[in-house]
């Protein structure tokens, strides 16, 4: 009898209560989904293991069974980022898919926000990285084959989007203030400039500033490609 209650304790696991260890329940996929969950609830500098083992009732140490380190983990959570970027179809002329992959760019930025300061400064030296700088670079050598001002003008768009997705995601609004913040009184009284100005930084208005840049860099490169323009001379 003593045997038999013993066993119904430990549950036929052989563990006390019967329950079987959490690691075993765990896979890749639940622990990005819990990763990304805790991310977006608490941020980048929020983000540890430990937090993330309570999220997944486990210990830390058991995520190390699916994930070399947290870099790794972090390298993945940025992977699956990028592998969600929406890519337009082939079949489009030159100039409109590059339009759209800024559109998917930005969208791709908007439904990471939390993570994508962290894709943004990655060196995207992955397989899936990798990849997508190949795609991006090809799409922009349809609209520009000179190579060496079709690789400018990548740069160009990577200072523009990156520049976008990070004030739109986590930037100004978000950013730390000054100790001492100047009253509204005084902004009124010595920035005209800024108060005139101010309406069109709110969220309601992104659509539009960013399609003014979109449209400027896009005739930049239209003009490129047109004129045979390169920057060698």
């Amino acid at each position: 009898m003593a045997t038999t209650r013993e066993s119904r304790r430990r549950g036929p696991s052989g563990r006390q209560g019967g329950k079987a260890p959490a690691q075993a329940g765990l896979s890749r996929e639940r622990i990005m989904a819990a990763a990304l969950e805790l991310v977006q609830a608490e941020g980048l500098a929020g983000f540890s293991t430990r937090k993330l083992g309570e999220r997944l009732g486990c210990e830390a140490m058991s995520i190390y069974h699916h994930f070399a380190g947290r870099a790794q983990l972090m390298d993945a959570l940025v992977d699956h980022a990028i592998a969600s970027f929406e890519w337009p179809p082939e079949t489009l002329a030159p100039l409109p898919r590059l339009r759209a992959l800024m559109h998917a760019y930005r969208a791709m930025a908007h439904r990471f926000p939390a993570l994508f300061p962290l894709v943004a400064l990655h060196r995207l030296n992955t397989e899936t990285g990798v990849r997508f700088i190949e795609g991006i670079l090809r799409a922009v050598e349809a609209v520009v084959p000179d190579r060496e001002l079709a690789a400018r003008h990548f740069r160009t768009l990577g200072y523009y989007l990156i520049g976008a997705g990070l004030d739109e995601t986590a930037g100004y609004a978000r950013g730390p203030s000054a100790v001492e913040p100047v009253s509204d009184e005084f902004i009124a009284r010595e920035c005209p400039h800024l108060v005139a100005a101010s309406r069109y930084f709110k969220p309601a208005e992104w659509d539009r500033t960013f399609e003014l840049g979109v449209e400027s860099l896009l005739a930049s490169l239209d003009s490129a490609a047109l004129q045979g323009h390169s920057l060698k001379s």
